[in-house]
């Protein structure tokens, strides 16, 4: 029998979640004002730093096994700040505080630096609806 290799693993998720989000702040760096889409954006990477915190311990655990324990836990510090950061967004977003996410998004944006989205990508508008998504989250 041969190896069941699933294509949808987390490490290929974070990094689409990545890039979207890459590709999320530059569209937020257009806006000069405050509007439905612009709120979208600013969920969606809330919810997709957050989506990325939940992902790291199954990521590492392939390593845990292994007894890889230094390179586990060197992994999840170097993500730990995702879901802080995601908790503080989403406060800030929902009580629409628009200068702690202005403060915030140049933070994240430098977390991503070598995150490289070209101009020809497939990734689309993720962060459609994303505020409606973050509310209902909320209420739960």
């Amino acid at each position: 029998m041969s190896r069941v290799i699933n294509p949808d693993s987390v490490g290929k998720e974070r990094t689409r979640l990545t890039k979207s989000i890459v590709l999320c702040i530059r569209e937020l760096a257009k806006q000069n004002q405050v509007t439905p889409e612009t709120k979208d954006q600013a969920a969606f990477i809330a919810l997709a730093l957050q989506s990325i915190a939940e992902g790291i311990d199954s990521s590492v655990a392939a390593w845990e096994k292994r007894d890889y324990w230094v390179k586990a836990d060197k992994f999840r510090m170097e993500w730990m700040w995702a879901g802080q950061y995601a908790a503080k967004l989403k406060d800030a977003v929902l009580s629409d505080d628009w200068a702690t996410i202005a403060t915030m998004l140049p933070s994240i944006a430098q977390k991503f630096s070598k995150i490289e989205v070209s101009d020809n990508h497939r990734l689309g508008k993720p962060w459609s609806s994303a505020y409606k998504l973050l509310a209902l989250h909320q209420k739960l």
